[in-house]
């Protein structure tokens, strides 16, 4: 079968032949329908070196994907041959407590993982092919009436990381409140999507592209900012009596996005940190609104996927898209760093 595969770090993508999988016992192959390009995967191609992950090329690129089921390997039940679902792209041990509950990204006896801190696409063979191989069956999330596999791809990462961000701050997000989305890119777009379909939160989206901020008004945001020196007066001057922003996701995670977080975020509010381009914010007692909460969070949880592919069937939530060939992989990712793809590349083998 064809594959798009990182031979090295620091190197670009390949198709490449392989062979196409056969399930072991408990395994299931999943016959690939779209399989989502991610921000991340450039930092696979251009960033990470030996010691970066307990992992290392090669492999096949792809976390977000979806399709049917292909094979069964024995002992597998609750699935069909043919059955539209899901991948859970987070791959834990299976036996601590996190993942016994259904929070692989968060595993705690990483040396019992299949790929410790990855999965499909992350350290092992993901869904950049034809046939993707998924070592345990309970990493299969059935895809609800109606949801095609190609819509339901980029949910699996592009939906699940800004729902499990919003989820855990919906106790500050009642009438009234308001939530700031830094950067509408790939997650950031989604996000708005869900803080309007989950909460009654006024949305406030900031990027640094007048394109971007037409998406997100698009999708429901209530005021949509330029970034600059001015802006977290400006949400702040939007919010009632200046109190700032209840709820502040960083979609970017670099210096200026944190302290623009920081310095638009409401007393007792949340600054949670999803992008990854590694900025850092000075913690102490006087430098943060009192009882801001500052985290960062990776993924989400499996239970979580399956209300996020709920809302996907509803078409509460839908990542704006635009389809690949296979072979055409290459191209997507030279649009996302040249910043002119607009949304979410889906691969379609």
């Amino acid at each position: 079968m064809r594959a798009l595969r990182l031979p090295n770090w620091k190197s670009e993508p390949e198709v490449v032949e392989v062979d196409e999988p056969t399930p072991g016992p408990g395994e299931v192959v999943v016959k690939i329908g779209g399989a989502g390009a991610c921000h991340s995967d450039l930092h696979l191609m251009d960033d990470f070196e030996n010691g970066s992950a307990p992992w290392n090329p090669p492999f096949t690129l792809g976390h977000e994907n979806a399709g049917w089921v292909h094979t069964l390997g024995t002992g597998v039940t609750g699935l069909a041959v043919g059955q539209p679902v899901a991948v859970y792209g987070p791959w834990g041990c299976g036996t601590c407590e996190r993942c016994r509950v259904g929070v692989d990204p968060y595993c705690e006896n990483l040396a019992g993982a299949p790929a410790p801190g990855g999965g499909g696409g992350l350290g092992l063979d993901g869904g950049m092919a034809e046939y993707e191989l998924v070592p345990d069956a309970r990493h299969l999330v059935p895809l609800p009436d109606g949801l095609d596999p190609v819509l339901a791809a980029p949910l699996t990462d592009a939906g699940l990381t800004p729902y499990h961000a919003i989820r855990r701050s919906w106790a500050k997000l009642p009438p009234g409140s308001t939530a700031v989305v830094i950067g509408v890119g790939g997650l950031g777009h989604v996000g708005v999507q869900i803080l309007k379909a989950t909460t009654a939160a006024r949305v406030i989206a900031v990027d640094t592209r007048e394109e971007a901020l037409k998406l997100a008004e698009g999708y429901g945001a209530e005021l949509t900012l330029l970034s600059g020196p001015r802006t977290a007066e400006e949400i702040r001057k939007a919010t009632p009596g200046g109190r700032g922003a209840d709820v502040v996701l960083d979609f970017v995670g670099a210096d200026v996005t944190m302290a623009l977080g920081l310095a638009a975020a409401r007393t007792v509010g949340d600054l949670t940190v999803v992008g990854i381009a590694g900025g850092t914010l000075p913690v102490s007692f006087f430098s943060v609104p009192y009882e801001l909460s500052v985290q960062t969070t990776y993924w989400g949880s499996r239970p979580e996927l399956a209300e996020v592919l709920e809302l996907g069937a509803r078409g509460l939530v839908r990542p704006k898209i635009t389809r690949f060939d296979l072979e055409d992989a290459p191209i997507a990712y030279r649009e996302m760093r040249q910043g002119s793809l607009e949304g979410r590349a889906v691969i379609v083998p």
